[in-house]
């Protein structure tokens, strides 16, 4: 089974229930933990996991054979990313860092005078401890295209996992609802939703549940940080009864939780109180799995 671990809000707890499940699950089951948050990867460091690189990512971008171009600028003026600067009577410059490799350059050149060549946007990590494998994928800085390293850490997990034969795999996703978030849902069982009793994290989990009903992706609701806003968390509960969402786990706010990030250790494995908790989220999962989610109103 493949579960996505998201809830659009940074900050809700998402790694620490990615981490904690994939601990548990691991006790049991053969599991992978697919690091999908390129933009700023920490997995390896809530499991004190010592990478190493399995691959490098790259991009097509455009390249020119000015002995065809014909200074027209029609390359540039369909680059949306304005990556292409064009000045009347000379060649066109390049600026290979703000590129998205689209390759509307290559199609709109009528000299094909436009081939392709590559550059470095990212590098696939592996590494294993507490009974996880860990497949973790990081963005080059200041590289544009995180959706397209998502992609290929989760091509590559599929990969390894040939090897591996995970009974699960869990996909812990970035923040927000863009194209990095949507490469980390798609082709998942199950979406386990993490948000936490503030108005600003349940404005974004509406958002990422309209993602999680679109692609028709079951989902379940993690409420982390319980004691922060108790009453608050009753507007969750209410919009998760409305939508006939399940809330498959209410974790507490407390210090432990904190040690773990700094210690840099599963929580389960700071205070082995938390087994309970986070077995009973699995549970859950595994019994919600099999039953749909209704629309979002």
């Amino acid at each position: 089974m493949k579960i996505a671990i998201t809830g659009g809000k940074g900050g809700t707890g998402k790694s620490i229930v990615a981490t904690s499940l994939a601990v548990e699950f691991a006790r049991d089951k053969k599991t992978m933990l697919v690091d999908a948050d390129v933009e700023c990867p920490n997995d390896h460091l809530l499991l004190s996991v010592k990478r190493k690189k399995y691959s490098t990512v790259y991009q097509p971008i455009p390249k020119w054979d000015f002995n065809k171009c014909k200074k027209c600028g029609k390359c540039a003026s369909v680059c949306k990313q304005n990556a292409i600067v064009f000045v009347k009577g000379k060649y066109p410059a390049f600026v290979k860092d703000v590129c998205i490799g689209c390759k509307a350059c290559i199609v709109a050149c009528p000299e094909n005078a436009i081939t392709t060549t590559k550059k470095e946007i990212g590098i696939i990590y592996t590494g294993k401890n507490y009974n996880v494998n860990l497949v973790s994928g990081e963005l080059k800085l200041g590289e544009l295209a995180s959706g397209e390293v998502v992609a290929e850490v989760r091509k590559h997990s599929e990969e390894i996992n040939k090897k591996i034969k995970a009974d699960t795999i869990i996909i812990d996703s970035a923040a927000g609802i863009g194209c990095p978030v949507i490469a980390s849902l798609v082709g998942t069982d199950y979406i386990v939703a993490v948000t936490e009793p503030t108005p600003s994290a349940l404005h974004d989990l509406k958002r990422v549940l309209y993602l999680a009903n679109y692609f028709k992706i079951k989902s379940g609701i993690v409420i982390n940080k319980l004691d922060l806003e108790k009453k608050f968390c009753l507007k969750i509960e209410s919009f998760a009864k409305k939508n006939k969402i399940p809330i498959i786990g209410r974790i507490p706010y407390r210090k432990d939780f904190v040690d773990s990030t700094i210690k840099m250790k599963p929580v389960v494995e700071i205070n082995p109180k938390y087994k309970k908790v986070f077995k009973e989220i699995i549970i859950r999962i595994n019994k919600k799995a099999e039953n749909g989610s209704s629309k979002i109103s």
